[in-house]
């Protein structure tokens, strides 16, 4: 009997020691397979930017993958915030009660590593009050991750497409709304250290924090542009119904590109219509196209949201004659300033919408798209196209 005791214990002692052993090992392999993560994704060179004395690169913060998933509950399902056609976003919330919005993107271009780097390092060292705030990241998964400020009032998407929210969207919060965003991108292409194209800018990468402030979001396609150039050729990356035509046939990406992105975000502010809908008849499917086509035709005013058009109606909420000639007269300066070369201009040209049709016919199976709390209207798309 107390052979047979002793034979159990020393089998039960050998399983323990196999399983920490086993335990042991797949924690090492798991230790190596995070280090080669980090360095495919570029973390000692993060790491060496971060270190240089001469540098203002503390902007950045490496997170470790342990943190992240602790941040979010492992990843759990009821984090999920958006998802998109280039990846997950998660709500997390750090040790120090921080709630941060984490993405998780689909993919990487492992030969982009060293531009992805530098976009992190610059990124992270914008502090502009309409931007969401990038933190940081993590190198330790197969694809990098990217940690954000959390906005938690939403995207403009969503205030503008859904009816009990789109009221309350006066014409004013929503000019005040287009400034802020102008303004961030303005900062980007010619005030930044380098200048930065956004190459994504619509609705739902447009945050609104709970004064309704914007914040522009989802620089995840982001370019930085050499100081010597004017332009890149790129795989073509955007969403469809914000997508530059001119881009889309060259491949040549400029800041002009997010200059019509923006224009059809401003139409969708004028109209509270998506930029691109199949449940509408084939010639308004595109907004900027029917947009065009109304302002043409002198039906402008026919689909301008109601919530617009009825401003004024009462009485009090009409402006006083000082106000209209203070309106009047900035639009006059403006126009001087352009001058009279611009008197002119064809209607494209003064909304930074080229009338111009695409030989390229899209097939769009399913819902797509981009950002950590992006619609599912949204339909992102990426062409592979050399362009040179």
């Amino acid at each position: 009997m107390e052979i047979l005791v002793g034979v159990t214990g020393a089998i039960i002692a050998l399983l323990f020691s196999i399983g920490f052993l086993y335990l042991g090992h797949k924690k090492m392999k798991l230790i190596r397979l995070k280090e080669q993560y980090f360095k495919q994704n570029g973390g000692l060179l993060l790491q060496q930017q971060l270190n240089e004395p001469d540098k203002t690169t503390k902007g950045a913060k490496i997170f470790s993958a342990e943190q992240l998933e602790k941040a979010t509950n492992n990843y759990n399902e009821s984090v999920i915030v958006g998802r998109g056609g280039y990846g997950t976003g998660y709500k997390g919330s750090l040790p120090n009660d921080m709630v941060v919005a984490i993405k998780k993107s689909k993919f990487v271009d492992r030969s982009q590593i060293e531009q992805f780097i530098n976009e992190v390092i610059v990124l992270s060292q914008i502090n502009h009050r309409n931007m969401v705030k990038l933190l940081g990241c993590c190198l330790e998964t197969e694809v990098p991750l990217l940690v954000y400020e959390f906005v938690s009032n939403g995207t403009l998407f969503d205030h503008i497409h859904n009816l009990n929210k789109s009221s309350k969207l006066s014409w004013k919060t929503r000019l005040r709304i287009a400034l802020e965003t102008a303004g961030v991108l303005s900062y980007l292409h010619s005030a930044a250290s380098i200048p930065i194209i956004h190459q994504n800018v619509k609705s739902a990468n447009i945050f609104l924090d709970a004064n309704y402030t914007a914040k522009v979001s989802d620089f995840g396609a982001s370019r930085l542009i050499p100081l010597d150039q004017t332009q890149l050729y790129t795989m073509v990356q955007g969403t469809w119904g914000y997508l530059d035509p001119e881009y889309l046939h060259t491949s040549q990406l400029t800041e002009k590109s997010d200059v019509y992105s923006f224009g059809v975000v401003l139409v969708e502010l004028l109209t509270g219509k998506k930029a691109l809908s199949f449940d509408r008849p084939e010639e308004e499917r595109s907004l900027a196209m029917y947009f065009l086509s109304s302002l043409e035709n002198g039906k402008l005013f026919q689909i301008v949201e109601e919530v617009i058009a009825n401003e004024g109606i009462n009485e009090q909420e009409r402006p006083t004659m000082k106000e209209v000639a203070i309106e009047l007269e900035g639009l006059r300066t403006m126009a001087d300033l352009t001058g009279d070369s611009r008197t002119n201009v064809n209607q494209e040209e003064m909304v930074h919408l080229p009338r111009e049709k695409t030989d390229v016919y899209m097939d769009i199976s399913g819902p797509m798209n981009t950002g950590y709390t992006d619609s599912m209207e949204d339909h992102d798309m990426s062409i592979f196209s050399s362009g040179r």
